[in-house]
């Protein structure tokens, strides 16, 4: 059984009638059924053996408890104006905790946990913080749902490069320019966006796919969008077998990007743009239509993506990563 440590009144009273009668704190302790130290820190709190007194203690312990200590984040200031701005960019607690220590080294008052602030959102939230609360979950749905069907199979690509024959500097990240991409599909698969994701910064491209996903018409948009990078971010792109990429060999010879698709049901190999995939989930919900989208739009939420903190960069962003590898190779994104 836990311990009680809040003193009554009582109890009080005998302290300090055995501190009068020249008891030591174990004795007290013992007549107590406490331990020594709970006695030692109420005495020492309320002035010492020489002015201790039951009733003043008393007082003193009720307006401790009395006194009203308002939340961290709802009083206005820099730290609430901080999270919100970083909620508003769709930030999870846990990259608003990490960044403002790295954004705020010095400063005592630019300090929150992750904790403080869902408990912030979801207990006490209200007005600004609860509004916010609601674009800053992640997943729009209240639990997850397993695909109960398998996807459907495509007919065999011509001239297919498998996974398993791209260079070995791909797989750990340590080599800059390897991209994995994917489709997000609207509603009853009738519209399509094209999502690019760089593996070593998680740089993301989106690029906006009007009226139909045939083979020719992804590979020159796909083309078109990898031209805008330097030569140095344009190693190969990673894709699964998915019939779009049909066109695949066009997409090369404009481009010199080899392309390698995964295995079949086997997304993991391209899990980097999975993962961002399941983010963009939240900008463009499964079951709605995605040609309501221009690519101003897209390209606003691709920024968003590519301005928030990473754990896996170490909390760094990965505009921020990628500017550091333009910077030190001299190259430039053209769009």
């Amino acid at each position: 059984m836990a311990c009680r440590v809040v003193l009554g009144f009582d109890e009080r009273e005998t302290i300090s009638r055995e501190l009068r009668a020249g008891r030591s704190f174990r004795f007290i302790g013992r007549v107590l059924g406490r331990h020594h130290s709970v006695v030692a820190h109420e005495v020492a709190r309320n002035g010492g053996r020489v002015v201790y007194r039951a009733w003043v203690a008393r007082k003193r312990a009720r307006a401790m408890r009395a006194r009203p200590k308002p939340r961290k984040l709802e009083q206005a200031g820099r730290l609430r104006g901080y999270v919100v701005a970083g909620l508003n960019e769709r930030w999870s607690p846990q990259q608003i905790a990490t960044r403002i220590r790295m954004e705020h080294p010095t400063d005592p008052e630019m300090r929150v946990s992750h904790k403080t602030i869902y408990q912030t959102l979801f207990v006490q939230g209200k007005g600004e913080l609860r509004a916010v609360m609601y674009r800053a979950l992640r997943s729009g749905r209240a639990k997850r749902v397993s695909p109960s069907a398998k996807r459907p199979r495509h007919d065999l690509i011509v001239g297919m490069v498998n996974i398993s024959e791209r260079p070995k500097e791909a797989d750990d990240r340590a080599v800059p320019g390897f991209w994995e991409g994917d489709l997000i599909l609207g509603t009853i698969c009738t519209s399509q966006i094209l999502t690019l994701v760089e593996r070593q910064t998680r740089f993301v491209m989106l690029i906006q796919v009007p009226h139909d996903r045939s083979a020719d018409r992804v590979a020159l948009l796909l083309a078109n969008k990898m031209k805008t990078l330097p030569e140095f971010l344009r190693k190969s792109l990673t894709w699964d077998q998915g019939s779009e990429m049909a066109d695949h060999a066009v997409f090369t010879m404009a481009t010199g990007i080899p392309v390698y698709f995964c295995d079949p049901h086997s997304p993991w190999q391209r899990g980097t743009n999975e993962n961002t995939n399941r983010l963009l989930r939240q900008y463009f919900p499964k079951g709605t239509g995605l040609s309501v989208h221009s690519q101003a739009y897209l390209d606003e939420v691709a920024r968003e993506l590519n301005g928030r903190p990473r754990q896996t960069l170490d909390w760094y962003k990965p505009i921020e990563k990628i500017n550091e590898l333009l910077v030190k190779h001299g190259g430039a994104i053209t769009s």
